[in-house]
């Protein structure tokens, strides 16, 4: 019997369903002992957030400081794992502070100690550097990363944020003024998700784990889009200054987060756009380069 642990952190639902769509493979097979690890917070983050608690978790989401967490149970501490879905959000261009958390803590260092892992982000769109987060802190626990697939929204940048904005601040996924589109990974994208299970359990019972990125990516596990690569490390040499203003300066941290707003809030509509226009002229000259990118990203 082999043991397999299905680690995630969900406010809202989606990681959790996409978690139970990925492991089904896993579930129904009669060789394979599933367990199921939420990650939770001694003081969880509210959700509902309003637009207060929303940004003030911004320096710390983004400097990766953890927070404290409700001890894991003695069944997944003293169970010899050999393999771990290992299921997290971005916050603000990082890893998100329960999964941070989770990543730095003693516990961490037991359960993924030389231990195979697959990475699985369910995310507004922006993932990449995040990613390179993840990779880090594996490393530091001694874990084995061997697959990633990145589950987005899929529709346009500037209107998932407003989408997405809506859901996190009411707590309900509608489509917003009734006619914008659902925010979050597509319900048909979380159904289908299981057929990545599928590649990972055949791979994994026939001890070809090493080869499974490739195998992931040709059935769409990892999608690159070069514009928001571009925005993403842009934006995360923005965001370490104003994190660290921040964090430093304490007495004058609800002033800064103010100023952050509108910053962030005129980054994304007028910036942004300017970017991407650019993007869009210089791409003939950095196709290589792009494509290079790609093929390392769409990788582990």
């Amino acid at each position: 019997m082999k043991n397999v642990l299905v680690i995630f952190y969900s406010q809202s639902g989606q990681l959790e369903s996409i978690a139970k769509n990925i492991a089904k493979p896993f579930l129904n097979s009669e060789e394979i002992n599933v367990i199921f690890h939420e990650i939770q917070l001694e003081k969880p983050f509210p959700f509902p957030w309003n637009k207060d608690s929303f940004f003030d978790a911004f320096p710390e989401s983004f400097l990766q400081i953890p927070t404290k967490l409700k001890p894991v149970s003695d069944e997944v501490l003293n169970t010899k794992f050999d393999l771990i879905l290992f299921h997290y959000q971005v916050w603000f261009l990082s890893p998100s502070i329960p999964i941070n958390s989770f990543l730095k803590s003693t516990e961490a260092k037991t359960i993924l100690n030389n231990t195979p892992v697959i990475t699985i982000n369910g995310s507004r769109n922006m993932w990449i550097m995040a990613q390179e987060k993840i990779k880090v802190l594996l490393r530091d626990v001694n874990a084995k990363l061997v697959g990633n697939i990145a589950l987005v929204d899929r529709v346009g940048n500037l209107i998932s944020v407003i989408t997405i904005v809506n859901w996190m601040f009411s707590g309900v996924k509608k489509r917003y003024l009734g006619f914008f589109p659902l925010p979050g990974v597509s319900d048909k994208d979380i159904q289908e998700s299981d057929k990545f299970g599928e590649i990972i359990l055949s791979q994994f019972k026939q001890n070809k784990l090493d080869d499974l990125q490739p195998k992931l990516a040709e059935i769409g596990a990892v999608k690159i889009s070069p514009y928001l690569v571009t925005v993403d490390k842009t934006a995360n040499k923005i965001f370490n200054k104003w994190s660290n203003l921040i964090h430093k300066n304490q007495k004058n941290r609800k002033t800064l987060l103010k100023i952050f707003y509108v910053y962030l809030f005129l980054a994304i509509w007028l910036i942004s756009p300017i970017v991407y226009i650019l993007h869009l002229i210089t791409y003939p000259f950095k196709f290589k380069t792009i494509k290079k990118e790609t093929q390392y990203y769409q990788g582990v």
